[in-house]
């Protein structure tokens, strides 16, 4: 790996941990903001209500998700990460992304259904959003010794071969 991509690592570590943070902090913050829907409000606010959150979700938690998604690729495979607590992490990653899905289909459902739809109260997705974003953190901070869990060669280590597929040009 050539020096100058090694040291941008920290660069990308940076910019990972910046959109996770607004990636999460949107997470937390939609479901509250869909608590906020009212069809008895008048049409004004509920308009306003709504066109916030559909703001927020295209145009900052979404763009957020996929940086953080990107640029943790990256570096996965600059780091060459293939320990067991990495992949448990990615499963609360996946998590996350369905829980992203999600508040993106309650918005919808909102916006379409103009006031028939009520969103759910903010319980059940904040607590899902806080578990994965917790567990996350403790995975990637105590990066624990899960070295009881066998794991087939293919997932532990790089394969440095050919891709099984031609990749379009």
């Amino acid at each position: 790996m050539s020096d100058w991509l090694v040291a941008m690592i920290p660069l990308f570590k940076a910019a990972h941990i910046g959109a996770l943070a607004i990636w999460c902090g949107g997470l937390i913050a939609l479901p509250l903001m869909l608590s906020q829907h009212n069809p008895a409000d008048k049409a004004e606010d509920y308009s306003r209500i709504r066109k916030t959150t559909h703001l927020t979700y295209t145009l900052c938690v979404t763009p957020s998700a996929v940086a953080a998604v990107v640029i943790g690729t990256w570096l996965l495979f600059l780091r060459d990460v293939f320990v067991p607590w990495f992949y448990l992490k990615l499963l609360f990653v996946a998590f996350l992304v369905a829980a992203h899905a999600w508040t993106g289909h309650t918005i919808v459902k909102v916006a379409e259904t103009e006031g028939k739809h009520k969103p759910p109260h903010p319980f059940l997705p904040l607590a899902a959003i806080l578990i994965s974003v917790i567990c996350i953190l403790w995975l990637v901070l105590a990066k624990p010794d899960l070295g009881g869990i066998v794991f087939p060669d293919w997932l532990s280590a790089p394969r440095d071969a050919q891709l099984p597929f031609e990749a379009p040009r």
